[in-house]
């Protein structure tokens, strides 16, 4: 990863974690960056959107693409929440500092998943080929994969 990213990118990522896990502890919150971060290191079509007018291959593409991350989907009621989101939040505060603290790989701050690109809820089963996936790596609330 460069050593320098666009400040859109690291308050998109701290969005992301904000929309997705702002009520895990820490260990998902660093969890579901890491996936965004994963991802972004991995470029393909997860941060590649012909038209949307967010620069190809950033962490913001990362976070935006469209179904990727359901806080960012249309009608999805997390999105109101994390647009008009202030810094006066503190939820949004350590979100902040989570994806600060992720990027700069701080320690206590590395990837707990062992590389996961993929996660979703222990509540839910999405429709996926979990045959092309690894074990789950259970962290709080969420199940985090990586492709094998």
């Amino acid at each position: 990863m460069p050593d320098e990213h666009r400040p859109q990118d690291i308050d998109t990522l701290a969005r992301t974690v904000y929309g997705e896990a702002r009520s895990e502890p820490l260990q998902g919150q660093i969890a579901v960056a890491h996936v965004v971060l994963n991802r972004y290191a991995q470029p393909g079509w997860w941060t590649r959107q012909q038209g949307d007018g967010v620069p190809d291959d950033t962490i913001e593409a990362a976070c935006l693409d469209p179904w990727q991350f359901s806080c960012w989907n249309d009608g999805d009621p997390n999105r109101a929440k994390l647009e008009a989101a202030t810094l006066a939040d503190p939820a949004l505060r350590r979100a902040m500092a989570v994806a600060c603290a992720a990027v700069e790989g701080l320690e206590g701050f590395g990837d707990p998943t062992g590389g996961a690109t993929h996660y979703h809820a222990r509540s839910i089963r999405p429709d996926w080929d979990y045959e092309a996936l690894s074990e789950p790596v259970a962290i709080g609330a969420h199940h985090f994969y990586r492709r094998r």
